[in-house]
């Protein structure tokens, strides 16, 4: 016997699934204006930058996604970004056969570093914003005075250098990790009892805590994750660049929010999809590419990055669903029977 989808069922879920639009129509867009005015963005060079540099901030970005999933934010991406890529300098020694304890140094670092934010912001319950931004700036300091223990002209290992050469269908091997990781979270969130435990605990942290749940480890858990998402990001551009500097994670402070926003997360924690969240990064992506194809002056390229961002804001997931919702309840509401001069049967007897 075939069943049929309750239309409660089928109307949950597409109020969940209208916070997520949004993005896929700005890519939409972003192609076709592209494609009249930016051709080149859409050619061979275009679309490798925008698969390439598109990646990191993809990555970055789910671990702030993972974050403001657990109701905080996190501003020392570009301190734990820089740490990934240096400790792969330093513990690396431009040594093939220490590829491996350079890039496990890097990731465990950054997971201490998650592991100091979670455990201030989840365990003390301080202010995300300034705990993040604080500690953010403590890594970017040590990493700073350990990048000057080194020769200035030192390097990652050759080999993963060379790895990085290597295409598979035509798209760089960092775009495929990208891939994977954000293949690796869906399937968590869709199939795992922590995963669905995860989202609801970030949707009601009140509601989880009466019932049993441990709020503040699901907290810590998100911050320590995310760090050591940022750290592979910043392996994966040490591997790009060869030989980085202690700078390179700047950009990366506004983007991974920015893409969160515009992928339909709810600022309130709890719902989040890492598909839409990797389609906005890349859309950030394409658009930044499109500006340097059209030559725009970099201060306006500031300036229509900041106008996107805002733009984001105004139609971010939370607002759709609340309008969503206004109009179904506007639709479901019973008309009004106007009395002239007599009760409407509604009313009942006088």
């Amino acid at each position: 016997m075939k069943t049929t989808r309750a239309p409660s069922s089928a109307l949950t879920s597409f109020v969940v699934a209208s916070r997520y639009m949004p993005v896929y129509l700005a890519l939409i867009v972003l192609v076709v204006v592209a494609s009249i005015w930016a051709p080149a963005t859409l050619g061979n060079a275009g679309l490798s930058a925008i698969a390439l540099f598109g990646t990191y901030l993809a990555i970055t970005a789910l671990g702030q996604m993972l974050v403001i999933m657990a109701g905080g934010i996190d501003l020392s991406v570009p301190g734990t970004f820089t740490l990934g890529a240096i400790v792969m300098v330093g513990v690396g020694q431009q040594a093939n056969e220490r590829i491996w304890i350079a890039i496990l140094t890097a990731v465990g670092l950054a997971a201490l570093v998650g592991l100091v934010n979670g455990i201030i912001i989840g365990g003390l319950k301080l202010n995300a914003l300034i705990v993040t931004l604080a500690v953010g700036q403590v890594v970017t300091g040590i990493v700073n005075r350990y990048h000057k223990t080194f020769a200035i002209q030192s390097s990652i290992p050759p080999a993963l250098s060379d790895w990085m050469t290597v295409r598979f269908l035509g798209i760089s091997r960092p775009f495929w990790i990208g891939v994977a990781l954000t293949a690796l979270l869906i399937f968590a969130f869709r199939y795992t009892t922590v995963g669905r435990r995860f989202q609801v605990v970030g949707a009601n942290p009140v509601a989880s805590l009466v019932s049993g749940l441990r709020v503040n480890l699901n907290q810590i858990s998100a911050y320590v994750v995310a760090a050591m998402l940022y750290a592979i990001a910043g392996v994966l551009f040490a591997a790009l660049l060869r030989n980085p500097g202690v700078t390179i994670g700047a950009p990366y402070l506004l983007g991974p929010i920015a893409a969160v926003v515009i992928g339909g997360a709810s600022l309130t924690g709890g719902l989040a999809s890492p598909l839409s969240t990797w389609a906005a990064a890349f859309f950030l992506a394409g658009l930044n590419q499109m500006m340097r194809v059209m030559g725009l002056p970099t201060a306006l390229q500031f300036v229509v990055f900041g106008l996107v961002i805002i733009g984001g804001m105004l139609v971010s997931g939370d607002r759709i669903i609340k309008g969503v919702e206004q109009v179904l309840r506007e639709r479901r509401r019973p008309p009004r029977i106007e009395k002239h001069g007599m009760k409407s049967s509604i009313d009942g007897p006088g």
